[in-house]
């Protein structure tokens, strides 16, 4: 993933940091709709739906600054005249006109609406904003931001009891559970796994909050902030389907060389708390305004590259909005893409 966080301007460690709108980030995109799939390259930057060979790369990464996108390569993304197909070229100026909705969905001048049409080479599909006589085979598409459908959703569990957790390394809490790393927790039964193979939650909110600037609000973000200034709340919607189910809020952080299309910055040392709050937070809170603490979930007390973490497990809290305030301890500051991509990386909900 191309790093992004001198153009965001956070820096880590200083009092202040200064957090941008979340124009300015990096993203995969799955297709939904007539033509369902992750969006993957060819070579020459040809992005396509549903190719079984001859991809260079199977997943793409897109940069969104100021309009326009760039791809993991540092190609300029473009609709290409006179069939407006999506691609990106060496040495070609981004096309402008793109944003990302607060639905996590990708627009071209606020249009959700894609088309993808079929090409006849092993089932690939190219992208386009607009259709015409000359190319068939297409359905209508959106291109979402958020994680593939496939991926089963869980929910986050009710803080109260005991936990014990499953794998390598020890975890402390009210109780002790086995994890990988060092965590404290409050949960009941054992921990749900920490990998995402089975189901799971992603935060559907990333919302950074600045104690130094209390009155600001920077909506929902790609990434998390993690400092002496900054919090960052996740919201995960919990599906009533859920109910009997149990839930672990899981922390997971791979070492840099193990991330496919994500990255982070860290400095110092330290851990991270995480905070149940009493209400779901709005995208524009800030710090002033974020719900007051209900519970503590649970601690992570020396974060480590190379480790994932059980916070907390209990039961569910089905159909329900839950908002998790997470808060660096110690002198840890960190800044991170959330992604479920191998290897995934952040504040994620297993359930079991």
């Amino acid at each position: 993933m191309k790093n992004v966080y001198t153009t965001l301007g956070f820096a880590l460690g200083a009092s202040a940091a200064t957090l941008t709108a979340r124009d300015q980030c990096c993203f995969s995109l799955t297709a939904t709709g007539g033509k369902s799939g992750v969006v993957g390259q060819l070579g020459d930057g040809q992005n396509r739906i549903g190719q079984t060979s001859g991809l260079a790369n199977g997943q793409g990464t897109y940069c969104i600054n100021n309009g326009g996108l760039t791809d993991g390569n540092g190609r300029g993304c473009i609709l290409t005249p006179p069939t407006t197909q999506f691609q990106c070229d060496v040495g070609a100026s981004p096309t402008t006109g793109f944003a990302v909705n607060s639905n996590g969905d990708l627009t071209y001048n606020g249009n959700t609406q894609f088309y993808a049409c079929a090409t006849g080479d092993n089932g690939g599909y190219n992208i386009y904003t607009t259709t015409s006589s000359a190319q068939t085979g297409c359905v209508a598409i959106g291109l979402n931001t958020a994680p593939p459908a496939s991926a089963p959703p869980a929910s986050v569990p009710a803080p109260s009891g005991t936990s014990t957790g499953n794998g390598n390394g020890n975890g402390n809490g009210n109780g002790n559970g086995n994890g990988n790393g060092n965590g404290n927790g409050n949960g009941n039964g054992g921990a749900c796994p920490t990998s995402l193979t089975g189901a799971y939650q992603t935060p559907h909110a990333i919302i950074p909050v600045n104690k130094d600037q209390p009155s600001t609000s920077y909506g929902t973000q790609y990434f998390a902030y993690l400092s002496s200034s900054n919090s960052t709340v996740f919201n995960f919607d919990i599906p009533s389907s859920y109910a009997g189910k149990q839930c672990s809020v899981v922390f997971l952080f791979p070492k840099q060389a193990d991330l496919q299309t994500s990255s982070f910055t860290m400095s110092g040392s330290g851990g991270i708390n995480f905070d149940q709050l009493t209400s779901p937070a709005p995208l524009s809170v800030s710090y002033a305004s974020c719900p007051a603490v209900k519970s503590n979930l649970g601690s992570v007390a020396n974060v480590t590259p190379g480790n994932s973490y059980v916070v907390s497990t209990g039961a569910c809290a089905a159909g329900t909005t839950l908002s998790i305030l997470a808060s660096s301890t110690g002198g840890l500051s960190l800044s991170y893409f959330e992604d479920w991509n191998p290897s995934p990386i952040g504040l994620f909900i297993t359930s079991c």
